[in-house]
């Protein structure tokens, strides 16, 4: 039987632009050096693939979606699925450097998925024999899905079975799905019932849902009148809220999971998260003030939140998140008071003080129309309508900590880009993997020309922390 997609599902296709993207890409590179022979051919990538289609739905099912987005889509099976069709490969142009590197993944990055097919990609770069750091013959995976069809969670379960443990292909993760649910196309009678009563029944379940989170909304309008101020939600005006174009830019740096771990006992009960968010808003401080654009006022930035109660729920394709939004303390020049002013804000809720959860309004859109979100996401989305309601994302996801492979290739480098939205003009996703964290930068050309010198202002934020951890050793 077809399934249909959420509401959160369906509001990434909602937002979809011409140059607001909403797909998100893993870049992953491989050191063959551990394959049989030294070596992988690109066929052999296609051939592991392959195997491994049954490890999710979201490989072989595509969209189907009504006139005038009548009701949410539904994914069915692609009867013309084409392997070959998802996976293509390039080698650098020359130098073949970090550079070119980060140019390549942008392009592809920036360029629309076929939405007629199954929304996934796989991109090979070759070619990387010139960066430093990374081992000579070494290629590069661009894995591009629709954030319809996964978020980050569901997103690192996709790739870890699409991963090996060892040399000699033992699955990193054993994952397999009922065919069933590839669904085929619903017949008109049935959509035209199911669409029907989704739109008759959605006012009567959007106010009882009102009703269960009434306490919630009451208790956001008494903060609200009690703080004003804080319920208006100030968000600073920066070069990142503005209207973005399809010509995205990449960079990413890598540190050691333990030095950044470390940090943590500047400030007492801080999270890996804390650091996190530390170290971007230190970076951000840099940025600005070095162009003169630093404001008085603290950033704001977005932050999704995994929302499953059980890991094992990341094995189910598609989204279930919520977001928290975080005062970034960028108005404090101190790193360290940075980090605690940060660790008192997020300690003390979840969510920000006077606003209503994300997870309420989520609860909440489930219940509106397919129509109706479409208009709405489309409107919102739009250069003209989009709010300023943040600086910019920033999302950690903490992924395998042990040694994965494909063929043979150890992986050596995780990387990720996310989509950028019209007053969203900045996405800092922060992964981690076999005791390492990466920061991945994704910005518009326009908004961000020298990223290499953004990706420079994160190292001087990760090194003043970390000469703050040395001191604190030696007093």
């Amino acid at each position: 039987m077809a399934q249909q997609l959420s509401a959160q599902d369906a509001q990434f296709l909602y937002l979809q632009t011409g140059d607001t993207l909403t797909h998100i890409m893993g870049v992953y590179i491989y050191d063959p050096s551990t394959a049989p022979g030294g070596k992988v051919r690109f066929k052999d990538i296609v051939r592991h693939i392959g195997a491994r289609l049954d490890t999710s739905p979201v490989f072989r099912r595509k969209l189907y979606r009504l006139p005038l987005d009548f009701d949410h889509p539904y994914w069915i099976e692609d009867p013309q699925f084409d392997l070959e069709a998802h996976v293509t490969h390039v080698r650098l142009p020359e130098p073949g450097d970090w550079r070119q590197f980060c140019i390549q993944a942008a392009r592809h990055f920036s360029r629309p998925m076929d939405m007629n097919r199954p929304l996934w990609d796989v991109y090979v770069v070759e070619g990387l024999d010139r960066i430093p750091g990374i081992a000579p013959g070494s290629y590069a995976l661009l894995h591009r899905v629709h954030h319809a069809a996964i978020d980050g969670a569901s997103g690192s379960v996709s790739y870890a079975a699409l991963s090996d443990c060892d040399a000699d292909g033992t699955p990193a993760l054993e994952v397999d799905f009922d065919r069933d649910e590839l669904g085929a196309v619903p017949g008109p009678a049935e959509l035209l019932l199911r669409a029907t009563a989704a739109n008759i029944l959605s006012p009567l379940n959007f106010f009882d849902t009102l009703m269960r989170h009434s306490p919630a909304l009451v208790g956001a309008v008494q903060r609200g009148l009690a703080e004003p101020e804080a319920a208006l939600g100030h968000v600073p005006q920066t070069r990142f809220n503005a209207p973005v174009s399809v010509h995205k830019m990449f960079d990413a740096t890598v540190h050691p999971f333990a030095e950044i771990s470390a940090m943590r006992r500047l400030a007492p009960g801080a999270t890996i998260n804390d650091v996190v968010l530390a170290i971007c808003s230190g970076a951000l401080r840099r940025y600005l003030d070095n162009h003169g654009e630093l404001p008085e006022e603290t950033l704001i930035a977005v932050a999704p939140v995994n929302a499953r109660s059980d890991k094992s729920e990341a094995r189910v394709p598609g989204n279930d998140i919520s977001a928290m939004t975080v005062e970034l303390c960028s108005h404090i020049a101190n790193p360290v008071e940075r980090l605690r002013a940060i660790r008192a804000f997020t300690a003390e809720a979840k969510e920000a003080k006077t606003g209503l959860s994300a997870r309420v309004m989520t609860d909440l859109s489930k219940h509106i129309p397919g129509a109706t979100m479409a208009q709405v996401a489309r409107l919102m989305a739009s250069p003209r309508f989009a709010p300023r309601q943040t600086n910019l994302l920033i999302t950690n996801v903490p992924g395998p900590q042990f040694q994965l492979f494909m063929n043979g290739a150890k992986q050596t480098h995780q990387f990720a880009m996310g989509p950028l939205a019209n007053n969203m003009g900045l996405f800092i996703a922060v992964l981690s993997y076999n005791g390492a964290i990466s920061f991945n930068i994704t910005s518009e050309r326009r908004m961000m020309p020298d990223i290499d010198f953004f990706r420079r202002c994160v190292d001087d934020a990760v090194a003043e922390l970390r000469d703050a951890v040395r001191a604190s050793k030696d007093g």
